[in-house]
């Protein structure tokens, strides 16, 4: 059975599942979710924890042997199974769809994993026999929204202004907003809280990554991308992997719009999905700004920004990439002026 994971704790009220299996990227909401499992089984009296972290050669007769054999005291016990990759391998696909179709008595189940294959036969099994939590990441314009409720949950009263402000100076990173919203609460002693509140107490946490870089470059969102490029440099990624996340992109629209301009079909791409989606809308967004010239003439500048970058030619490497970056995320219109 599946589950959201705000709807848990109801879940968990009505009485405990022989198996639980929560999977997803988000590590605190990942995290929030095994704890509350955690905490029912303890309070019905599953006192003993077993945990295994299934890594490389882990051995899954011992996973076997947990389920089947209870302790001296007969006491309940939960058994943890961390998949940090999500992929149990053969036996423990076996194992895990051999103790689903039999769960012993008195023992709760709780595996923790990265983002599984729903269509498996073990996770299939799993919530067959329990409860299945597929955490997702809050999208960036949701998150304002999630800082809100998490606020009011400790008696802060938050103007729109001052979340959308967490939001930002958070971008990425749901546990620096969960702590940045712990610090307030502790600050404050609740109440409300506006802009200037949180531009006194909240430190600038925002953890960005290089696809958010080229995705917001390829959406056209100039500021966005200038400014996570600044926070990659602050965190110290190294310019290549910048310069190769561009081209590949840069690259890739600028084929597109050469099969546009020679008028054969252009291979967006194709499928079902969020990711899929997306990337469709990213790539039609940057074909409406940009033709073939003006993505040949980026790819012709990334050549440069990546001798730059590799020492070949002199230059400050992060004025050619934030020259990039703008160029990418603006239009033909641009190049033209």
């Amino acid at each position: 059975m599946k589950v959201y994971a705000d709807r848990l704790p109801a879940e968990l009220s009505r009485g405990l599942a022989p198996a639980y299996l929560i999977t997803g990227d988000e590590p605190l909401l990942v995290q929030e979710a095994a704890d509350a499992v955690r905490h029912a089984a303890r309070d019905a009296g599953h006192t003993e924890r077993e945990r295994y972290m299934v890594e490389r050669g882990f051995d899954w007769s011992e996973f076997r042997a947990a389920g089947d054999s209870l302790s001296l005291f007969a006491d309940k016990k939960i058994i943890e199974l961390r998949l940090p990759t999500g992929k149990p391998g053969k036996d423990g696909a076996a194992a895990l769809a051999d103790y689903a179709a039999n769960p012993p008595p008195d023992v709760v189940l709780l595996v923790v994993s990265s983002r599984a294959d729903m269509r498996s036969a073990w996770a299939k099994a799993l919530d067959k026999a329990g409860v299945t939590v597929q955490v997702w990441p809050v999208d960036p314009p949701a998150l304002p929204g999630w800082i809100t409720n998490r606020m009011r949950s400790l008696g802060l009263r938050p103007t729109p202004a001052a979340a959308r402000l967490i939001a930002e100076r958070v971008e990425g990173n749901l546990l620096a907003a969960h702590q940045e919203v712990e610090k307030l609460a502790l600050l404050t002693g609740g109440g409300e809280v506006d802009e200037d509140t949180v531009l006194r107490a909240v430190a600038d946490s925002a953890r960005y990554d290089v696809f958010g870089l080229t995705d917001a470059a390829l959406d056209g969102r100039r500021s966005r991308a200038l400014r996570i490029l600044d926070g990659l440099r602050a965190e110290g990624v190294e310019p290549p992997i910048l310069v190769w996340a561009l081209a590949r992109e840069i690259r890739g629209m600028a084929s597109l719009a050469w099969d546009r301009a020679a008028g054969r079909p252009m291979k967006l791409p194709s499928g079902r999905g969020k990711f899929i989606e997306k990337r469709r809308r990213l790539a039609q967004n940057a074909l409406g700004r940009h033709d073939a010239e003006s993505l040949q003439a980026l790819l012709l500048k990334a050549g440069r920004v990546d001798r730059v970058a590799k020492g070949s030619l002199r230059g400050d490497v992060w004025r050619e990439l934030g020259g990039l970056v703008f160029g990418l995320a603006g239009s033909r219109q641009d190049r033209a002026a």
